[in-house]
């Protein structure tokens, strides 16, 4: 199973939007529906509870269920469950993965004013000990993370197979993948970031977009493994439209983004949950013009 999650973990890595009903509870046909159309496309790993799939906005119960879901849908296609919260919970998650069906679990970074290298660490330790079985990913956001505390981990912990490494330094990053070798490098800053942390060891990237263009992520990807820088960068352009208006106002509108962009394709309802909110009217529209850019057919609700 390891082996099989390293080779999932370089391709596009989605993280798909959790959308929700006109009650607020999330949507199970609208997300088996967005699952099953981007595995149909060719995508060969899933992250249920990701941060794009609004992870520290569901609750327990409704976590459990969308990684149930996605084990559901995937139809061959590696799971790659999201985990976090305090260290208990996290571990707690990766069990009920692991009994879920999922391959593998994604660390989110610790949430805490206050960490120690030695604590990343014993953090993750317990996550990969709680189930020996799966594959481990590690979140990296912070640059503070460094080559020693991931090799110790490592040494500690063989099924920590992976990192999402979205610190966005990409020299950084070649330096990391130079010093631990062992695991498979994630760009996790997605499509904006995937053709230059490429060349630094980074062979697959997350991204949320493929939601709504799975053919375009998978077209980048394949141009990078076929070496065809300048028909990378062209795919590139072409997506960075919609990845700079998610990116704006310090990334408020990540989500709201993808799921406005859903709901005028008809795949999902717009709504998403404090504290994120639904975009203006003004950014609807450029979401528009943008699907209208990548000749996808607008027009829903």
């Amino acid at each position: 199973m390891l082996d099989g999650v390293r080779r999932a973990l370089g391709s596009v890595v989605a993280v798909p939007v959790t959308p929700f009903d006109e009650l607020g509870q999330v949507d199970e046909r609208a997300y088996t529906a967005v699952v099953s159309r981007i595995v149909a496309a060719g995508i060969v790993a899933v992250t249920p509870n990701g941060n794009t799939g609004e992870f520290y906005s569901l609750s327990p119960a409704e976590l459990d269920r969308v990684v149930a879901l996605t084990v559901a849908a995937a139809d061959g296609a590696t799971v790659i469950a999201g985990v976090g919260h305090d260290v208990a919970r996290a571990a707690g998650m990766a069990a009920e993965a692991a009994r879920l069906g999922a391959a593998a679990v994604m660390v989110h970074q610790p949430v805490h004013p206050y960490q120690s290298q030695e604590g990343w660490v014993g953090y993750h330790r317990a996550v990969a000990e709680a189930a020996p079985d799966l594959g481990v990913v590690c979140y990296v956001r912070s640059p503070l993370v460094t080559a020693r505390a991931l090799a110790d981990l490592v040494a500690a912990c063989p099924n920590v197979v992976g990192v999402k490494y979205a610190v966005p330094d990409p020299v950084r990053l070649a330096e990391m993948a130079a010093e631990v070798p062992q695991v498979e490098w994630v760009c996790g800053l997605a499509e904006s970031w995937a053709p230059f942390y490429w060349p630094g060891g980074a062979r697959g990237f997350t991204s949320g977009l493929v939601v709504i263009a799975p053919e375009l992520s998978l077209d980048l990807l394949g141009r990078l493994q076929a070496v065809d820088l300048d028909g990378a960068m062209e795919v590139w352009r072409r997506l960075k439209p919609i990845e700079d208006l998610r990116a704006r106002h310090a990334n408020a509108g990540n989500v709201s983004v993808l799921k406005e962009a859903l709901a005028q394709l008809g795949l999902c309802r717009r709504d998403v949950r404090p504290p994120i909110s639904p975009l203006p009217d003004t950014e609807r529209d450029e979401v528009a013009a943008i699907l209208r850019s990548l000749s996808l057919p607008v027009g829903a609700a």
